[in-house]
């Protein structure tokens, strides 16, 4: 599964040519890359909501192939290409556009995607009259601006209204997401959470592999044996080992399945599969379906004092079930200190736009506890009338973690 947090990359290297012709690779900062490809596929003396709305279009689309390791899964040593048949416009050496070079300083650790979708969106785009796309048409971007449309009106115009701008995105080297030594049975913690979570997912297109349930971050027999399965299929050593090449092989099928890096994703969720409503969840229960419980109740501890802050165990105690009837009565449910579908549901509704608040936009964090009530009633919450939200920063968290600077992905 490529990384869970979508960043900046400080730099970005872009292969000359072809990806499987032989081309020099020449590394540029991202900000750098970024006003070459708009210097290069747009006018300068366009409207400036057009120009705005292409660079977030080139942003994004540069992004999504980071985030989906696009080519690096395929054994490629570059992230993008030069040529437009497959990626975007770059011309080595170029000179640049001013009033582009500061437009891009502005934004470039900015992006959009789908509302609920953590991948960068692959904003597909053309030039609208020598070629036609299902994305942004280049030229049409200028005239819906010269009527007077700013550039989020523009890129709902042809993405769609389900998209959303994200701001303030960490900024940080680019990371392989293979942990750099292979897993195996014994193995525990994120990393077999991801390998876990994909082979699922793939298991769905391909029906031979085993699914693994419960999915717990340990490395055991099931997994095992769905590793096994999966080497088998394509062509890899059934040892179930989790090595370089068996963890590119399951990004690359993951991607793939999902339309990761397509105009048209199945999206990758913030939470995922595993904050299904498990069913009733109450005390003396213990496991996955607990802490992901546990969880919930954690975060949005963090933005009303009157919550009881919680830890993250597995146990549901007589701490959790305080915690549940707390939250309960907080957002008008019945205090019975029993997390049904009704409460399930409703916590993470809140959870999702808590960790959406979790960010550098703090105003936005503070007025998290006055939408709590509203969208508990399906009212709608302070957050569901503007696109623009905060990312996290990227630095690595793990379960159990709770803080204002991050997010636990379980």
């Amino acid at each position: 599964m490529p990384n869970i947090f979508p960043y900046i990359p400080q730099n970005i290297t872009v292969h000359l040519g072809p990806p499987d012709q032989w081309a020099e690779n020449i590394t540029v900062s991202f900000p750098e890359y970024v006003k070459n490809v708009a210097s290069s596929e747009i006018y300068p003396t366009w409207e400036p909501a057009a120009i705005r709305a292409n660079i977030l279009a080139i942003i994004s689309f540069a992004l999504n192939r980071v985030y989906t390791e696009f080519y690096p899964s395929r054994g490629y040593d570059f992230q993008i290409t030069s040529t437009t048949a497959y990626d975007q416009k770059f011309i080595r050496g170029r000179s640049v556009f001013e009033n582009i070079s500061q437009m891009v300083d502005e934004i470039f650790n900015n992006y959009i995607r789908r509302q609920g979708y953590v991948e960068p969106l692959a904003a597909k785009f053309c030039n609208g009259t020598t070629t036609t796309c299902d994305g942004l048409s280049q030229w049409g971007s200028q005239r819906l601006a010269e009527q007077g449309y700013n550039s989020m009106e523009i890129l709902r115009n042809y993405y769609g209204d389900d998209i959303e701008l994200v701001v303030d995105a960490p900024i940080q080297d680019i990371t392989a997401s293979y942990p750099g030594t292979p897993l195996r049975i014994g193995a525990v913690g994120d990393d077999v959470l991801r390998i876990q979570a994909m082979l699922n997912r793939i298991s769905q297109n391909y029906p031979a592999i085993p699914k693994i349930s419960p999915v717990t971050g340990t490395f055991g027999e099931a997994t095992e044996a769905a590793v096994k399965e999966f080497q088998r299929i394509f062509g890899l050593t059934a040892d179930g080992v989790v090595g370089k090449g068996t963890w590119y092989q399951m990004v690359y099928l993951y991607v793939g399945v999902q339309r990761l890096s397509e105009l048209v994703s199945q999206g990758q969720t913030f939470y995922g599969f595993q904050f299904q409503y498990p069913g009733v969840v109450r005390e003396g229960d213990a496991g996955n379906e607990v802490r992901i419980l546990q969880y919930m109740l954690a975060l949005l501890a963090e933005f009303d004092n009157s919550l009881l802050p919680l830890a993250v165990d597995g146990v549901f105690g007589p701490q959790t079930a305080q915690a549940v009837r707390q939250y309960q009565s907080l957002v008008g449910l019945t205090p019975d200190g029993v997390a049904g579908e009704a409460t399930w549901n409703s916590l993470y509704s809140h959870a999702s736009q808590a960790y959406f608040a979790l960010s550098r936009d703090t105003v936005r964090a503070q007025a998290f506890r006055e939408g709590l009530a509203a969208a508990s009633t399906g009212q709608g919450g302070r957050f569901s009338d503007t696109p623009r939200l905060g990312q996290f920063p990227g630095s690595s968290v793990s379960l159990g973690q709770s803080d204002h600077q991050k997010g636990v992905m379980v």
